[in-house]
């Protein structure tokens, strides 16, 4: 740029509209001013420029490093400005520095309970969660010591029930989801540049992004289509963009650029740094550079020279932003770039980057005049090439997005948000730390539980919505908001969790009923948790595995009866041990016997060996199989589980394993139980069947019927797998109850 930018001439301001943008770029080496205004055919006309360097060193690599002094160059532009234009300028645009932003690709994911209609508010949620997510995941790779300011994130891709959509508004689905670019500012970055301006005696209006401002002005939309990286090499920091398919896919950055260039030269020349920056600026525009070195003596190098000089540095600063735009676009290379700034000047960087990216030379160009073709300057003595790309982007931002910081009053909390026109309430209440948990109701919670094969389900209660006042009035969550807001958030509740007790079953309202010596009993079901009886009252817990049992065996029916009995007893007309399954609709015969006096321990003289269900009492009279405790002041008869019938014949040579029970008595000739034109089987016979066609072997009984078999064979009927249940013995239809003997082929399936 020609240093009579900084001569103090005044400019013409007839025709000049009194709202002017006023942009500050406040770059390592020096600080830029601009103003000016867009005029009908929205093109934008500078009106002014000043440019003065720092005096000392005050910024580093793009930071602030001593505020006073960079407020001091800012007074000094703002002046020469207002000398330049006859104008006062209070509101300022400026810009961070890339160095210090920092993007984090996430993805969010919501699953509705049932098919919903999704709303705006139910997009914001979800894009707020995947902010949230990379808000987190930031703090977690930076420290939590470290405070970050989300600037903004740009959602890439939108799904509906997994299927990519635009826009998810409106659309009827059960699941969605978002991928966006959140992107964030530490805290202590953007203190010090509203601490420099705001001592400079100046508002800060508008703040955005450097390598934004130079994008906007550099790559137009209409080239965003293609994947172009755009190198914005200022003094402490190379800025990084690149586009694809229309928008803006990555930001990145290099701490490094022309500042390594003049300390290199000061090195090899022996100069201070002033003077090596200017040996460098000069180098770009002359083909020979006059100096002095610390010693005085006067010095005369080529361009070339210089250029040779500084070599090494090129390459690896144009390695490392070539490693960096391969890295953001995907491990690939782009299509072109474009280099702004002062520190892409240098001769021989053009070069090298398109060596490292492996594009030809023509594909990465300097770009200055070709880009501000459409930017009118008033000022006749403003030389236009790229260090003032990024100037007028700060400026044109500013009609773009307005995306200044505010502040704003959360829970008696002042915070600052970034402004991009879009902040609403939820963003404070993030800013603050207020999890999605205490935003948004929550359900209790759920119950899991399995009965009878099937998993299943019982949602918690819902909560109560958190209470959202702004300035007084209660509002929703994604009210707008603005600056000096007052806000006031009473944080959701959750639900209750479910409660589900075994009576609240529709399954356990249904019943099953007996014919008991001919009269019809009805029964309650019978109900096992993870193995175990349980009653109407007991509590499901999360987990619970429950069977509702569609039998009660024959010991079951006679203490849900509380009798005794005299005889054998008998299902379905046959003989019957204790643990026999009685199904619905099934007989029970038996003659009732005197009930047993209180305290009494029945006395058992002999039983069949292997028979669990009958003993021959004092009288000859057969007793019930039900089981004999040990005297005691008070017995108590509860209900448990019964042994499978495999468990009921004990090996041969060991004893008995029942539970309190009297040793069992062997008598010298076995009772017979049935007898058919058959072989008479005895309780320790087992015979051998087919079933379905498999061999099966039955034992453990002294007589078997068809039911029997449901007990050696995987056979559900709990539920109905077909239109009937087919069966079956010998080829002639057969029902539950009918005998079965040795050889028999047995048909039990469901057909339809």
């Amino acid at each position: 740029m020609d240093t009579n930018i900084n001569a103090v001439n005044q400019v013409n301001m007839n025709g000049v509209p009194s709202d002017l943008v006023f942009g500050l770029d406040i770059g390592t080496r020096s600080i830029v001013g601009t103003v000016g205004y867009k005029n009908r055919e929205e093109k934008f006309i500078v009106v002014a420029q000043a440019v003065i360097p720092h005096d000392t060193r005050a910024m580093l690599d793009g930071q602030i490093h001593d505020i006073a002094k960079v407020a001091d160059t800012i007074v000094k532009v703002k002046e020469r400005l207002e000398e330049m234009t006859g104008r006062t300028y209070r509101d300022v645009c400026i810009a961070a520095a890339g160095r210090v932003l920092k993007t984090i690709e996430e993805e969010a994911e919501v699953v509705f309970g049932a098919e919903t209609v999704v709303t705006n508010e139910h997009v914001y949620s979800l894009d707020m969660l995947a902010v949230e997510k990379a808000h987190a995941r930031l703090r977690e790779q930076e420290g939590e010591d470290i405070r970050f300011y989300c600037v903004g994130y740009s959602v890439k891709q939108y799904y509906q029930n997994d299927y990519p959509i635009s826009n998810l508004e409106g659309h009827k689905c059960n699941k969605v989801k978002t991928e966006l670019i959140a992107t964030f500012l530490p805290d202590e970055v953007v203190d010090g540049l509203y601490a420099a301006v705001e001592r400079a005696g100046l508002y800060v209006s508008n703040l955005t992004l450097e390598p934004i401002a130079a994008i906007n002005v550099a790559i137009p939309e209409r080239f965003r289509l293609l994947n172009i990286a755009l190198v914005d090499v200022g003094a402490g920091t190379s800025d990084i963009s690149i586009t694809r398919d229309g928008s803006i896919i990555a930001y990145g950055m290099i701490p490094a650029a022309g500042d390594k260039f003049t300390e290199c030269l000061a090195k090899h020349y022996l100069m201070d740094f002033q003077e090596a920056d200017r040996l460098k600026c000069a180098s770009t525009l002359q083909d020979e550079v006059e100096f002095h070195d610390i010693m005085g003596l006067p010095m005369t190098v080529s361009s070339a020279e210089v250029a040779e000089a500084v070599k090494e540095t090129v390459q690896s600063i144009t390695k490392s932003v070539a490693d960096k735009i391969i890295e953001l676009n995907g491990d690939r290379t782009v299509s072109a770039v474009f280099v702004v700034g002062g520190g892409g000047k240098i001769r021989g960087f053009i070069e090298s980057l398109a060596e490292y990216l492996d594009l030809p030379k023509e594909r990465v160009a300097l770009r200055g005049t070709e880009v501000l073709g459409g930017v009118t300057f008033l000022q006749e003595d403003v030389q236009v090439d790229s260090l003032l790309v990024t100037p007028i982007g700060i400026c044109l931002n500013y009609y773009e997005q307005r995306n200044n910081f505010i502040f704003v009053y959360i829970n008696e909390e002042r915070i600052r948000l970034y402004d991009n026109n879009r902040l609403t309430i939820l963003d404070a209440a993030l800013q603050i730390g207020l999890p999605n948990e205490e935003l948004f109701p929550q359900r209790g919670d759920a119950v899991n539980y399995t009965i009878n094969g099937e998993r299943r389900m019982l949602r918690g209660e819902p909560g109560e919505a958190a209470v959202i006042r702004l300035n007084g009035e209660e509002t929703g969550i994604s009210t707008p908001i603005g600056q000096n807001d007052v806000i006031e958030v009473i944080p959701s509740t959750k639900g209750k969790s479910a409660v589900l007790e075994i009576g609240g079953l529709a399954e356990y309202k249904s019943t099953l009923s007996y014919y008991v010596n001919g009269k019809l009993v009805t029964c309650p079901r019978l109900v096992s948790v993870n193995g175990n009886l349980v009653s109407e009252y007991y509590e499901i817990q999360d987990g619970d595995v429950i069977e509702v049992r569609d039998y009660y065996t024959l010991r079951q029916v006679l203490e849900f009866m509380d009798v005794t009995i005299e005889g054998i007893a008998e299902v379905n007309h046959l003989p019957a041990m204790a643990d026999t399954k009685v199904y619905e609709n099934f007989s029970v015969d038996f003659v009732i016997g005197e009930p047993m006096l209180r305290g009494e321990a029945p006395v058992v003289e002999e039983i069949v060996p292997g028979e669990n269900a009958v003993g021959i009492g004092p009288e000859g009279a057969v007793e019930p199989a039900i089981e004999e405790t040990l005297p005691t002041e008070e017995p108590v008869l509860e209900m448990q589980s019964v042994p499978s019938q495999e468990a009921v014949v004990e090996p041969q040579g060991e004893p008995s394993q029942e539970p309190m029970m009297e040793e069992i008595l062997p008598t010298e000739e076995p009772v017979p139980v049935t007898q058919t034109d058959k072989t008479v089987q005895t309780a320790t016979d087992q015979i051998s069947i087919t079933v379905n066609g498999d061999p099966v072997v039955l034992k453990g009984k002294n007589s078997y019927i068809m039911v029997d078999v449901l007990d050696f064979y995987p056979i559900d009927t709990s539920v109905a797998h077909g239109e009937r249940l087919e069966i079956m013995k010998n080829g002639i239809d057969s029902n539950f109850t009918e005998p079965v003997f040795d050889g028999d082929a047995v048909i039990i399936q469901w057909v339809n």
